[in-house]
């Protein structure tokens, strides 16, 4: 059974920055795109960044546009996420996932495969 695995995330202060990892446990896997979406408290699950494994294209929510940037190795089904001048709103829990066969990288229902989550805390 494949898994994927979240890590990296903590508690840091506004301006800090953070790399969180994601890689996958068990066998491997052949998807279409990975990404990221995260879950502030109280709020539904959003998107964050994606990266297309067909020409390495990537995709962002505006709001971290310039201050994200998502990098990822499809043979070894792994995805990073660095997150520079990290804010308060910037605080959730951030999941990443898979997709197997495609869709709109910025929807939940596209992505077949989930981590379990990391806690990303920014102090003010």
């Amino acid at each position: 059974q494949v898994q994927l695995v979240e890590s990296g995330g903590r508690l840091v202060q506004a301006g800090g920055s953070l790399r969180l990892s994601c890689a996958a446990s068990g066998r491997t896997f052949s998807s279409r795109f990975m990404g990221w979406f995260r879950q502030a408290p109280g709020k539904e699950r959003k998107f964050v960044a994606a990266i297309s494994w067909s020409g390495g294209e990537t995709f962002y929510e505006d709001s971290v546009k310039g201050r994200f940037t998502i990098t990822g190795d499809n043979a070894k089904n792994t995805v990073s996420l660095q997150m520079n001048s990290l804010k308060p709103e910037d605080t959730a829990v951030y999941f990443c996932a898979a997709a197997f066969y495609g869709g709109g990288v910025h929807f939940e229902s596209s992505y077949d495969l989930w981590g379990q989550g990391t806690q990303v805390t920014v102090s003010s």
